[in-house]
C-alpha cells in the first residue's frame, strides 16, 4: 500500500517492507560504515525492541538471485526519526557488505520493518550486557534503553585496541557501567568473575564472534546459568563445507529434487519453484525452518536448540543438509 504525507509526498509501503533514504554516511571505526535511514516524507519509523534487526535488500548474487541481509539496529526504538546500522566491511566480498559501504547519500533502499530475536528481558533483575567487536551494535541497543528506562545493567566489551566501534557513544552512555578489554586473558578474568558475582534473577545477552558466545554461554552454564537467562546473537555460520549429494522428496507433491555439493537445499527449493520465506540465509534468523518428516539431518545452523536438532522432524534449509542420501520434508 502507499502512505501519503501531510505534504502530499509518497512513499511505498506494504506490511513487511519499508522504502527508505539513505541521510547519513559515517565511518565509526576502521573499516566499520554507520548508515543512517531515513523515511523521505520525514515521519517518523516504526518503533522496535532492544535488539532488533532490519533485513536489506542488498541487490542481486552473482546469479542473479536477490540479496537480503540482516544487520541490527543501533539508534533509539520509540517512533524514531531514523533506523541506523553499523556495518564491518568483509574483505572476501560475501554477503551485502561491500554493498553497504558503497551506499551514498541519497540512496533509496528497501528495509524490513524491525524485527527481533534478542530482546531484553523486561522481569530481568539485573542485564550482563557483553559484545565483541561489530557484536556491539544490537548491545548498544540494549545499553540505551536499559539507560533510558532506569534499568539495571553493565556492559562488557572486548575489541582489538584502537577498533571499537560505537565505544565513545557507549561511554557516554554507560559512564562506570562499561568494562573494555583488548585482550582475551584481560576479558576472561574479568568475565568469569563477574559470572559468579551477579544477583538472583540476572540474565546475560552476548553478541559476537561464534567462539566469543560458544565460551562464554558454556562458562556460564557451568558457573549455573540457567539457558533461560542465557541470551545471545551470532552474526553467521560462515564458509561451510560443500557437502555431499542428495535428495530431497518433497511429500505432498511426490517431487524428488537433487541436491548438489556446494548448493543449498533452500537454493535448490527455489531453483525448482518451491517458494520457501527466509531472510538471513545464514542459519540464524529461523525464517526458513522447514518440517521433515524422515532421513538425517546435518544440522548446520544457529538457531535451533539441542533438543530441537536432536528431534529431527525440522531443518534450516540455507545452510543444514541430509545426513544421508535422502531428506522428506513436508512441502
Amino acid at each position: 500500500m502507499t502512505l501519503v504525507s501531510d505534504s502530499g509526498a509518497a512513499v511505498r509501503r506494504n506490511d513487511a517492507t519499508l522504502t527508505l533514504a539513505v541521510a547519513e554516511v559515517t565511518t565509526v571505526a576502521t573499516g566499520v560504515r554507520h548508515v543512517r535511514f531515513v523515511d523521505p516524507t520525514g515521519a517518523p519509523l516504526p518503533s522496535f525492541t532492544p535488539g532488533s534487526h532490519v533485513v536489506l535488500s542488498c541487490g542481486p548474487h552473482d546469479d542473479g538471485r536477490p540479496r537480503r541481509n540482516s544487520y541490527s539496529l543501533t539508534g533509539p526504538e520509540l517512533e524514531p526519526q531514523s533506523y541506523s546500522i553499523s556495518v564491518r566491511l568483509d574483505e572476501t566480498g560475501r554477503g551485502g557488505s561491500r554493498w553497504v559501504h558503497n551506499l551514498e547519500v541519497g540512496d533509496v533502499v528497501e528495509v524490513s520493518r524491525p524485527r527481533s530475536a534478542f530482546a531484553p528481558v523486561l522481569t530481568a533483575r539485573h542485564h550482563l550486557l557483553v559484545a565483541g567487536g561489530i557484536g556491539v551494535t544490537p548491545i548498544l541497543s540494549h545499553a540505551r534503553a536499559a539507560a533510558q528506562w532506569g534499568r539495571s545493567y553493565e556492559v562488557h566489551y572486548t575489541f582489538r585496541e584502537g577498533d571499537g566501534p560505537h565505544l565513545g557513544e557507549l561511554r557516554e552512555l554507560c559512564g562506570d557501567r562499561l568494562h573494555t578489554y583488548h585482550t582475551p586473558g584481560q576479558f576472561w578474568a574479568a568475565l568469569g568473575a563477574a559470572l559468579l558475582d551477579q544477583p538472583l534473577g540476572t540474565h546475560l545477552y552476548v553478541c559476537g564472534p561464534a567462539g566469543l558466545i560458544d565460551e562464554l554461554t558454556a562458562r556460564a552454564r557451568g558457573a549455573g546459568w540457567p539457558d533461560a537467562r542465557i541470551h545471545y546473537e551470532h552474526f553467521g555460520v560462515g564458509d561451510l563445507d560443500p557437502g555431499a549429494p542428495f535428495t530431497a522428496h518433497l511429500n505432498r507433491t511426490g517431487i524428488d529434487i537433487a541436491v548438489n555439493p556446494g548448493v543449498s537445499l533452500l537454493d535448490a527449493l527455489e531453483t525448482n519453484g518451491i517458494a520457501v520465506p527466509n531472510l538471513c540465509r545464514q542459519g540464524v534468523c529461523g525464517e526458513c525452518r522447514i518440517p521433515v518428516t524422515g532421513g538425517a539431518i546435518e544440522h548446520r545452523d544457529l538457531y535451533l536448540t539441542d533438543a530441537e536438532k536432536l528431534a529431527g522432524d525440522c531443518v534450516m534449509p540455507c545452510v543444514s543438509r541430509a545426513g544421508g542420501d535422502r531428506l522428506e520434508l513436508d512441502l
